[in-house]
């Protein structure tokens, strides 16, 4: 589930050049190209950062930690005696100023952000990617296929895996969390859909994961969706699996992390559904709107906040939800633009920033109310929280679902010590540790979901 915020998330955000190379006996060159790379010495955790010039004058950048792939650079300046570019639509109006230096064959100058300098030099070559040990690779020991299929006006796109032995199999569609999401549910170079779909997969079940409305094969506009247009689109996957020959119809199930977590009981809640379970992976149990106060609220003083600047963006937010929840958007979005306008420059967000908090999808998880969905739930359900998510917190969700789904006959509410919102394992719980956290999922989460599932749906 999103941060809805007006600031960043606290990570000072870098921008590197690219310099093609150039022999010691060769003429001097007169600007840069090619791939750069460097880290910004951000106190406590450096950012490693990549950018790459071209021979026409233009530049792209690559923040892994950040999930920045090839983001165009404006302002871009590669001349050897000048090398220079910005950030577009970025926080803190982020800015390069350097030189060409040919005796360490090196770009060296300050990177600057939100006020604060600090040294960059940038060396010949891409930047490395993140350690993701646990990330699936090929070839699969199972099936693997890309399907696609309709959900009312759009084509929704996905994969399916299935074990290679014979079926009918017991079946998971995955339910990303908020925000336009891949199949992969991808978030700071984390594919935990990926993991999830080989974990499942390896132990007898067939996995569908999709992409959202608006992402890869996914037609829509997830911005103008409604949860009834997602609950759709949901119901439309499960048709899609009744529908196949090597899929069990009486064991489907759903995974959903996140708003996930809200989608998926709102859907098998249906008297009609076809779920036989779900599993609820920080699923939250209250409202959007007290989830989005209380994760601000955590954050920010998470982050050394002062009192008084977590009160004023609690207020805010607090404020913004109120008058969504009235039904104006117009209302709200000049809200949330006289806010931003009110906040020093360099922590102004984009508009287009501005346009993501004031949507149809926002108001429909703002105003969205869990309860009669859990309540309603009479088939096996497994929700679980870490101790260390600040975005649902286990604190905030873990007594109301226990309550909400106190006349289910199967119901499971298990917390992890130590375990963030992805359910890594984690220090302060922050976000921004997510890149930097090796560990995609947690094992032991693994092992308990498969035996809990195992234990209810055992496959052939």
């Amino acid at each position: 589930m999103r941060v809805l915020r007006s600031l960043s998330l606290g990570l000072f955000v870098v921008v590197v050049l690219a310099v093609a190379g150039c022999s010691s006996t060769a003429p001097a060159p007169t600007y840069v190209t090619g791939d750069w790379h460097g880290n910004i010495e951000v106190p406590g955790q450096p950012l490693a950062i990549g950018v790459n010039f071209t021979t026409d004058g233009k530049g792209s950048i690559e923040v892994p930690a950040q999930n920045v792939s090839h983001k165009q650079l404006s302002a871009v300046r590669n001349d050897v005696d000048q090398v220079e570019f910005s950030i577009p639509e970025f926080p803190g109006q982020p800015v390069f100023k350097g030189k060409y230096d040919k005796a360490s064959d090196s770009i060296k100058g300050d990177f600057t952000q939100s006020g604060k300098t600090l040294p960059l030099t940038l060396t010949r070559g891409q930047v490395a990617g993140l350690a993701r040990p646990q990330e699936p690779k090929p070839p699969w020991p199972y099936k693997s296929e890309d399907v696609s299929y309709r959900s009312g006006s759009i084509t929704i796109a996905g994969t399916l895996t299935e074990p290679q032995t014979g079926g009918p199999h017991p079946a998971v569609l995955l339910i990303t969390g908020s925000g336009a999401q891949d199949r992969n549910e991808e978030i700071l170079g984390h594919k935990p859909f990926l993991l999830w779909a080989d974990t499942l997969t390896r132990a007898g079940y067939a996995v569908l994961r999709t992409d959202d409305r608006g992402v890869g094969g996914t037609g829509g506009d997830l911005a103008a969706s409604s949860y009834q247009d997602l609950t759709d689109d949901i119901g439309a996957g499960v048709a899609f699996l009744h529908g196949r020959s090597d899929i069990d119809g009486t064991r489907i199930g759903l995974l959903g992390h996140s708003e996930g977590g809200y989608l998926a009981p709102l859907y098998a809640s249906r008297p009609d559904s076809g779920v036989a379970f779900a599993i609820l992976q920080a699923g939250p149990a209250v409202s959007g709107a007290d989830v989005l106060l209380e994760q601000n609220r955590l954050i920010l003083t998470a982050s050394g906040a002062s009192p008084e600047a977590v009160a004023a963006q609690v207020g805010y937010i607090s404020g913004l939800t109120s008058i969504i929840r009235n039904g104006d958007l117009g209302a709200a979005k000049i809200y949330a633009q006289q806010h931003n306008d009110s906040l020093p420059a360099d922590q102004r967000a984009s508009g287009e920033t501005i346009d993501t908090l004031v949507t149809p999808y926002m108001a429909a998880l703002i105003n969205y109310d869990p309860a009669p969905a859990l309540s309603a739930l009479r088939i096996p359900v497994l929700a679980m929280y870490g101790t260390k998510d600040l975005q649902v917190p286990a604190g905030q969700s873990e007594g109301p679902m226990r309550s909400l789904l106190g006349a289910d006959p199967d119901a499971t509410v298990q917390v992890f010590d130590g375990l963030n919102h992805l359910m890594q394992p984690a220090n302060t719980g922050l976000p921004s540790e997510y890149a930097t956290i090796e560990t995609t999922i947690d094992p032991q989460v693994l092992s308990y979901v498969t035996a809990w599932l195992t234990k209810r749906f055992p496959p052939r």
